[in-house]
């Protein structure tokens, strides 16, 4: 499993929105955003994917540098790698659709 460098967790940290329902939480060596237990937002190595929506899916998966998310042989269902080269400014829109539809969702119980 790939392993973020520290300068990855600072751009995954400096993309995840302020807000009381915002958690983050190492995952595998890796980090996970999440807005009522589920995670909207993920770090897998230097990709930064988000979870969408079927057609807001595909109309990131049309921008160049966007694709799966996770590993090669079985991508996470819902997510959409970030293009790298992209600026905070160009991923903070889809970081917030990301969230918006999450939080829509109802909350997933905690585990025991």
């Amino acid at each position: 499993m790939p392993k973020p460098t520290e300068a990855d967790r600072v751009r995954f940290t400096a993309l995840v929105p302020d807000g009381p329902d915002v958690v983050v939480k190492p995952m595998f060596g890796n980090l996970g955003a999440f807005v009522n237990g589920t995670m909207f937002m993920g770090l897998f190595g230097s990709d930064v994917g988000v979870k969408l929506a079927a057609a807001d899916a595909e109309e990131l998966l049309a921008q160049p540098g966007a694709g799966p998310f996770g590993p090669a042989e079985r991508p996470m269902g819902g997510y959409v790698t970030l293009p790298a080269t992209w600026s905070p400014e160009q991923a903070a829109p889809w970081v917030e659709r990301s969230r918006t539809q999450v939080a829509a969702l109802p909350p997933k119980k905690p585990k025991k």
